[in-house]
């Protein structure tokens, strides 16, 4: 019995705290995002204006962020039944564009940043689910 309500306690700590943090980061990330509007990231092998560049520089940005306890609790559930493992997309949502803004944020005086590339990885401690997942975003700083 005592198991039992452990594993609800555990479930609800779990969603109330993890919703409370994904919150804050996703506010979090509006706000930088607006900041830092007016760089251009793009996939683009070349620059958009090739004239009068003084310099480039390999910049990135990487981030871990790992997956609270209901998240995972639900994912097993779905993962069971099978579909699509929804409650994963906004976790991947919030590396990716943490991995981005901290990419921007080290080449706040470039023109651009060209050829962006974006890597993921998941780890675990063992081969049962995600734990947390690594972002890494890098790409070519622009100057002029």
């Amino acid at each position: 019995m005592y198991d039992i309500l452990f594993f609800l306690f555990l479930i609800m700590i779990g969603y109330i705290f993890g919703t409370i943090i994904e919150k804050r980061h996703f506010k979090s990330l509006a706000e930088r995002e607006e900041a830092i509007l007016s760089l251009p990231a793009i996939a683009l092998k070349k620059p958009l204006n090739a004239e009068n560049i003084t310099a480039t520089k390999l910049v990135d940005g990487s981030v871990v962020i790992s997956i609270d306890f209901f998240k995972k609790f639900v994912a097993g559930l779905i993962n069971f039944f099978g579909g699509n493992i929804t409650v994963y997309e906004t976790l991947i949502d919030r590396a990716r564009r943490e991995a981005i803004l901290r990419m921007k944020e080290s080449a706040k005086d470039a023109s651009e940043i060209i050829n962006i590339k974006i890597e993921t990885s998941s780890i675990t401690k063992n081969t049962k689910g995600v734990g947390a997942i690594e972002v890494l975003a890098y790409g070519t700083a622009i100057y002029r």
